[in-house]
């Protein structure tokens, strides 16, 4: 669990009333959450219940049917809002199979980003940043001439962490971070998050239904239900907690019991 002083007042990211549908398919009801500066958030929820979504409606991706998106106070779920391309430099996102281009080598994805929105970098300064992520990713200097299609997925992970820090962001998305991986890897995946959040300073959302991995790297969970955030809570709060739609997740019970069973 991390150790970072978060101030509960301070908050980056507000979603208030979002509902968002998809052909006939309500995926998202009134989601209301609020994540604090510096916090790590987790959002958890079944397969395919919208957790994916909100991140894409966080990060300008998707526009919401109703409600609303702030970030760092800006409105950003606004036709009128067309100023995305700044907000996304403040975010950067762990796509859940990392995304990768596959014609570029580790250095020239990570490196990707700061070239697209900072052409008067030199070369030796791009450089010097892609140096420095790969020893943030605990990498040697020496992989950035690796091509994707000889990494592993835990190291195509990593690397494209590497990539998402390389415009130091203040927000970090990671989608299903852990998804794919064994135990060992998922592990070296859950401490690189923890250590952006010391390191960097940054306010990191979390989508997973791994429990191991939402239990070590969160401050505090929601939990994402029928297109609700139905409770937000720390570790311990989600732990103990009596709602039993929680509880059955986090416990994989297969169905809610109740004492008449």
């Amino acid at each position: 669990m991390p150790n970072v002083k978060i101030n509960p007042d301070d908050v980056m990211i507000k979603l208030r009333g979002l509902k968002k549908t998809f052909g006939s398919q309500d995926v998202l009801l009134d989601v209301n959450l609020d994540i604090r500066r510096g916090e790590t958030m987790v959002i958890i929820g079944q397969s395919g219940s919208g957790k994916s979504v909100i991140l894409k409606h966080m990060i300008g991706l998707l526009q919401p049917d109703e409600g609303e998106v702030a970030v760092d106070g800006i409105t950003i779920s606004t036709p009128k809002f067309f100023d995305t391309r700044t907000i996304r430099r403040k975010m950067g996102m762990l796509f859940q199979m990392g995304a990768l281009f596959d014609s570029m080598d580790t250095g020239e994805n990570i490196a990707f980003a700061l070239r697209e929105h900072h052409p008067e970098l030199k070369e030796a300064q791009v450089q010097k940043v892609v140096t420095e992520n790969l020893k943030l990713i605990n990498l040697v200097p020496e992989f950035r001439v690796k091509m994707p299609s000889e990494l592993s997925g835990g190291m195509r992970k990593r690397v494209a962490l590497a990539r998402a820090i390389a415009l130091s962001p203040e927000i970090l998305l990671y989608d299903e971070p852990t998804t794919g991986l064994d135990p060992i890897t998922s592990d070296v995946i859950n401490d690189l998050i923890l250590d952006m959040q010391s390191k960097l300073g940054v306010t990191s959302v979390v989508v997973t239904h791994d429990m191991v991995s939402a239990f070590k790297v969160a401050d505090r969970i929601a939990m994402l239900y029928k297109g609700r955030i139905i409770e937000v809570g720390t570790v311990d709060e989600i732990k103990n907690t009596e709602n039993p739609f929680v509880r059955q997740f986090i416990t994989g019970q297969r169905k809610i019991t109740t004492e008449e069973d």
